[in-house]
C-alpha cells in the first residue's frame, strides 16, 4: 500500500474479493478511509490565515509576509505576549475546523462500542449502561467534587460512598468493604495485602505459597507474584471445575491461601466452594475470590456464605459503569470478619448525623491493624454514583433478575450452537454467565482466529479467543442480560454460518475480514515487531518554555 497525493491510503488489491475493483481512495461506501492527521495537514500551513498575529513559522502565509516586510514584526508580537511568543515551530498540523471535526468523527465511526451492537467478549461483561446513571454522575456536587474539600462541604458525596458500601456488603454477605481500589486487579492486590497483614499479625508470615486454579482469571497469579508470593497451579477436572482433591492435597503450613474465580472462566459455578473454603481455613490460609463474574450471581448467591475472605467487585462490570469510566476504574473489595481489621484506609463512617473519613490519624484501635493505603484519596466518585444509581433503580428483585437473565442468555447461546460448535463443558450442566466453545471439528488448517475474523464481516465484534487456556482454541461468549432474544438470534445465526464455513474449509475465511477498514493483519508479527507510526515524522522542534 502507498499514500497518494491526496493523503489517502488505498486498500490493498489483494484484500478485495470477486470482481470488485480496488478502491482509489480506500473508501468503502460511506465508511471513509482516514489518513493520519499529519497526512491531512502539515505544520507549515493552516486552514485559515492570521493577519497580524503569530509566529511566521506556523501562523500562515500572512504572518510570514509581515515578518519579511518588517523585521520588527516578531519583536512587536513578543511585546504583546509578554515574552511568551514561541521561539520555534510547535509541530502541529494546521487544519480548519471542518477538517478537524471530520477527522475525529470519521475515526470514531471506525470504533466499535456497545451502543453500536452486541459485544460478546467473555469474562468481561460488556453490557449496556443505563443513561440515567450517567445523568446522576454528572450532577453538581458529584461531578465537580474535590478530594481536598473540607468534609463538611461534601456530606452528600460521602453519604453516596457510605450507602454504596452498605449495599455491596449486603449483597455479598461480607463484613466490610474497601472502596478505594481503582480496578479489579488493584482490588486483587488489596485483598492479598490484607491476607499478608493478617498472617503476619498471627506470626505466620512465612507462608509464601498462593494456590491458583487453572480456571481462574489470568490476573490472579500475576497479582500474587507481584505481592511477593510463589504461585502454584491447581488443575481442573474434566468437567471444568477445580480439582478439589488436588487442592486439599497441596494445603499445608506454607500455603497463605487460594485465589479462585467463581463463577470460573469456563463459565461454570464452583459447586465445591464451601468445601474448598473450609479446607483452606482448616489449614490456616485465606480464600480470595475474583469477583469479576459477580454479574452472574448477584442477588442469588452471597460469597460470604461460601466462606470467602476477600473479593473484589468490578463496578464497571456488575453495576453499570463504562469500562475505564473515562479515567480510573473502581474495584471495591469486600472482607470477611477475619480480614476486616487489616483492610486499607481510608473509609467512610457515620458518626451521629455526620459522615467522616477514617484516616491514619483517627483510625484509633478499631482499625489499628490496617496495612495502609491503596491510593492517595477515597476512590472514584463517578463510579460510585453510577453504581448506587444502578442498585437503587433495580432494587433487590431487579438485581436478581439481572443475574437470572444473564445466565438464561448464556445458556440460550450454548444450547443453540452446541450442535455446530464443540462445547467441551456442555455436559457439565447449565453454564453461568458465558458459553464456552472450542475449535475442535473445524477443517484442517482452520482455527478460532478464522471464525473470529469471519464474524467481523457479519457485523459482530469477535468473542474472546484462546482463553481460558484449559480449552484448545477457546471461544468465550458472554451475552449479558441486556441483549434481547432477537439480538441473540442474529448473533447465533451469524456464528453458525461462519462455523459451518470453517468446518467445510471455505478458503475465503482465511482472508477475512473483507469488509472491514483493514484487511487481516499478521498478528504475530504485529505483536513482536509493531510499527507504531505510518511514516517517519520530521524532527519536531520543542516549544519554548
Amino acid at each position: 500500500m502507498s499514500i497518494n497525493q491526496s493523503g489517502w491510503r488505498p486498500t490493498s488489491p489483494e484484500a478485495n474479493t470477486g470482481n470488485v475493483p480496488a478502491s482509489v481512495t480506500g473508501n468503502k461506501a460511506l465508511m471513509l478511509e482516514e489518513a493520519l492527521i499529519f497526512e491531512i495537514g502539515d505544520a507549515h500551513t493552516t486552514g485559515v490565515d492570521f493577519d497580524t498575529f503569530g509566529s511566521p513559522a506556523n501562523a500562515g502565509a500572512q504572518g510570514s509576509k509581515d515578518a519579511a516586510r518588517n523585521p520588527g514584526f516578531l519583536r512587536s508580537q513578543e511585546n504583546k505576549l509578554g515574552g511568551l511568543l514561541r521561539a520555534a515551530p510547535i509541530g502541529l498540523p494546521g487544519l480548519s475546523e471542518p477538517e478537524t471535526v471530520r477527522h475525529y468523527t470519521r475515526l470514531s465511526r471506525q470504533n466499535y462500542g456497545i451502543d453500536l451492537g452486541f459485544f460478546p467478549l467473555g469474562s468481561c461483561t460488556m453490557k449496556h449502561n443505563p443513561r440515567l446513571n450517567e445523568k446522576m454522575a454528572r450532577l453538581p456536587g458529584f461531578s465537580d467534587v474535590h478530594p481536598l474539600q473540607p468534609v463538611d462541604t461534601v456530606q452528600g458525596a460521602l453519604e453516596v460512598i457510605h450507602q454504596l458500601a452498605h449495599w455491596l456488603v449486603t449483597l455479598t454477605g461480607m463484613t466490610s468493604v474497601a472502596m478505594s481500589p481503582k480496578a479489579g486487579a488493584h482490588g486483587e492486590l488489596c485483598g492479598i495485602l490484607a491476607i499478608r497483614a493478617a498472617l503476619e499479625a498471627k506470626g505466620e508470615g512465612a507462608r509464601k505459597i498462593i494456590l491458583v486454579p487453572e480456571s481462574a482469571h489470568g490476573t490472579n497469579p500475576a497479582t500474587a507474584a507481584f505481592a511477593g508470593y510463589s504461585v502454584e497451579d491447581i488443575p481442573a477436572t474434566a468437567e471444568g471445575r477445580v480439582d478439589t482433591a488436588a487442592l486439599k492435597a497441596r494445603l499445608g503450613p506454607d500455603v497463605a491461601g487460594v485465589m479462585i474465580t467463581n463463577p470460573n472462566t469456563c463459565g461454570l459455578f464452583e459447586r465445591d466452594m464451601r468445601e474448598i473454603s473450609d479446607a483452606v481455613h482448616a489449614a490456616g490460609g485465606f480464600v480470595y475470590c475474583d469477583g469479576a463474574n459477580f454479574n452472574a450471581i448477584v442477588g442469588r448467591v452471597r460469597p460470604g456464605d461460601l466462606g470467602i475472605d476477600a473479593m473484589h467487585i468490578n463496578l464497571h462490570k456488575t453495576f453499570s459503569t463504562p469500562h475505564g469510566g473515562g479515567g480510573p476504574g473502581s474495584g471495591p473489595v469486600v472482607f470477611s470478619e477475619a480480614l476486616t481489621p487489616y483492610a486499607p484506609l481510608p473509609f467512610v463512617e457515620k458518626q451521629g448525623d455526620q459522615f467522616v473519613l477514617i484516616e491514619e490519624e483517627n483510625a484509633d484501635e478499631h482499625h489499628a491493624g490496617s496495612f495502609g493505603r491503596m491510593v492517595a484519596f477515597h476512590g472514584q466518585m463517578g463510579m460510585f454514583t453510577r453504581a448506587l444509581t444502578y442498585i437503587l433503580s433495580h432494587g433487590a428483585d431487579g438485581l436478581r433478575q439481572v443475574s437470572e437473565d444473564a445466565v438464561l442468555n448464556a445458556n440460550y447461546i450454548l444450547r443453540s450452537l452446541d450442535d455446530t460448535l464443540d462445547a467441551p463443558f456442555g455436559p457439565s450442566g447449565p453454564c453461568m454467565h458465558e458459553a464456552l466453545f472450542s475449535d475442535s471439528g473445524l477443517a484442517a488448517g482452520f482455527s478460532t482466529i478464522d471464525i473470529a475474523k469471519g464474524l467481523i464481516d457479519e457485523g459482530f465484534h469477535p468473542m474472546t479467543m484462546y482463553f481460558p487456556l484449559v480449552v484448545h482454541g477457546a471461544m468465550l461468549v458472554e451475552p449479558t442480560e441486556t441483549e434481547s432474544k432477537a439480538a441473540l438470534d442474529q448473533f447465533i445465526a451469524a456464528l453458525r454460518s461462519v462455523a459451518e464455513r470453517a468446518k467445510a474449509g471455505d478458503p475465503s475465511l482465511k482472508t477475512a475480514p473483507h469488509f472491514a477498514p483493514r484487511a487481516r493483519l499478521d498478528e504475530t508479527l504485529a505483536a513482536r515487531k509493531p510499527v507504531l507510526v505510518w511514516k517517519d515524522p520530521a524532527p519536531l522542534a520543542q516549544a519554548a518554555e
